[in-house]
């Protein structure tokens, strides 16, 4: 079955996105590489699954995600009838999609993917996305398109962030990167991998519609005069037998970007 349809987007929770092509507030250029592209609409997603007893009505494709969205419906007159969420796998038109509160007593074969409820409603190894780092903050992590999040351990931790040592529930869960994390039980997530769309991949082709994506060209080091690049001047095409940086010298591959002086302190220590 093709998730990617041709129905018409929601107007009441889209907007134009406005391009800065990699500018900041001054005009400099923060990101090289960007500018130009298609014009582009940003949709609002519901990432606290604020209603419930949902249908799925559609498949719609973001251009701002690397994974396709669902259109969903609301019986509900008093709260906005259509939605979108992250479209996971193994869902079809017109099922009907639940959320569970903790008041909620409910056996685990019950949920299906697409369902949302707290951590605590799940069991370890099961595979989870659009997961909230803190109880009703709003899903960060496994949004990407073909990511997952894995539950390894539900325990009772004894926390030592807290000031008064009270003890806080936690579960272990991978993320994405690997990293093992420690969220609260009662933070929410959804069952399932998100959907990974491969049918509406297609070749490049041409230069031009890498400029409809948004993308400026960009030129080698090695092709660059040394005074502008580290890797410019020399016979040939040799890079001067050194890793590869960019302009200003900074490592470019394996690389961490995370500060080694921010620790957070719910990331567990491999």
């Amino acid at each position: 079955m093709k998730y990617i349809k041709k129905y018409k987007s929601i107007f009441s929770i889209r907007k134009g996105l406005v391009k800065n092509s990699g500018r900041n507030n001054i005009g400099k250029i923060t990101t090289r590489h960007h500018g130009g592209g298609h014009k582009q609409a940003f949709r609002t997603l519901d990432w606290v699954r604020s209603q419930s007893n949902l249908t799925i009505v559609g498949f719609e494709y973001d251009p701002i995600r690397s994974a396709p969205i669902l259109k969903l419906y609301n019986n509900n007159k008093d709260k906005d009838q259509y939605s979108y969420i992250i479209a996971p796998k193994n869902v079809n038109i017109f099922q009907k999609l639940n959320k569970y509160s903790v008041s909620d007593s409910i056996s685990n074969n019950l949920l299906k993917p697409g369902d949302a409820a707290c951590i605590s409603f799940f069991e370890v190894g099961d595979f989870l996305h659009s997961i909230e780092a803190f109880p009703g903050e709003g899903s960060i992590f496994g949004r990407a398109s073909g990511s997952y999040c894995q539950i390894i351990s539900i325990n009772q931790i004894t926390s030592n962030y807290f000031k008064d040592k009270t003890e806080a529930k936690f579960a272990i869960v991978r993320l994405p990167s690997g990293n093992k994390r420690q969220i609260n039980r009662q933070a929410q997530a959804t069952l399932g991998i998100v959907y990974q769309d491969t049918e509406t991949k297609q070749n490049i082709i041409k230069a031009g519609r890498i400029r409809w994506l948004g993308w400026r060209p960009s030129v080698r080091g090695v092709a660059i005069n040394p005074v502008d690049h580290p890797h410019g001047g020399g016979q040939g095409k040799t890079s001067g037998g050194r890793p590869s940086v960019t302009f200003k010298s900074w490592p470019t591959k394996g690389q961490p970007t995370r500060s080694s002086k921010r620790k957070n302190k719910f990331i567990l220590k491999s």
